[in-house]
């Protein structure tokens, strides 16, 4: 007996699909770009860079390498603690890519924000839990059940 190579679906034991494959494409895709080393390094991030940087700078965002860039971690930093960062800059680096035991980022991206406050305001006056374009991914998706876990699953994210 042949396997047709055009059908949709993997391999599966006794008719079990696999959680991958009952997902939607679209969902599929937003959680390969952020999903494992992002979430990782935010449940992590006192850890890899300690007590002192912890209080003064948070991940913001994580770029994946493809041929034109180098996988980039950007770093929220309050305004006048910058140096801090730029010292340590090699240590958080060294830190990351032994947390997950190969080379996860090769550059550190510092974005400066002057004072709690503004940062609070903008969390506020955005409505919408994940950005924009992921959250009309989301809201692409046909099956309500999936639609309300992926929602759920963004407002933990925000939680932390």
């Amino acid at each position: 007996m042949q396997f047709k190579k055009y059908t949709k679906q993997r391999n599966s034991i006794q008719g079990l699909r696999s959680f991958k494959d009952t997902l939607p494409k679209n969902v599929r895709k937003v959680i390969n770009k952020k999903g494992h080393i992002y979430s990782e390094t935010l449940n992590n991030w006192k850890y890899i860079v300690g007590d002192n940087l912890f209080k003064i700078c948070f991940p913001k965002a994580f770029r994946s390498s493809n041929k034109f860039r180098l996988s980039t971690l950007e770093v929220m930093v309050k305004r006048g603690h910058e140096v801090d960062l730029e010292y340590s800059r090699k240590e958080i680096i060294d830190r990351m890519n032994n947390f997950f035991g190969y080379s996860v980022i090769e550059k550190l991206k510092p974005i400066k924000f002057d004072d709690e406050k503004e940062l609070i305001l903008n969390k506020n006056s955005s409505d919408n839990v994940t950005k924009n374009n992921f959250h009309k991914k989301i809201v692409g998706v046909k099956n309500e059940k999936i639609k309300k876990a992926l929602i759920e699953l963004t407002k933990s994210f925000k939680k932390k």
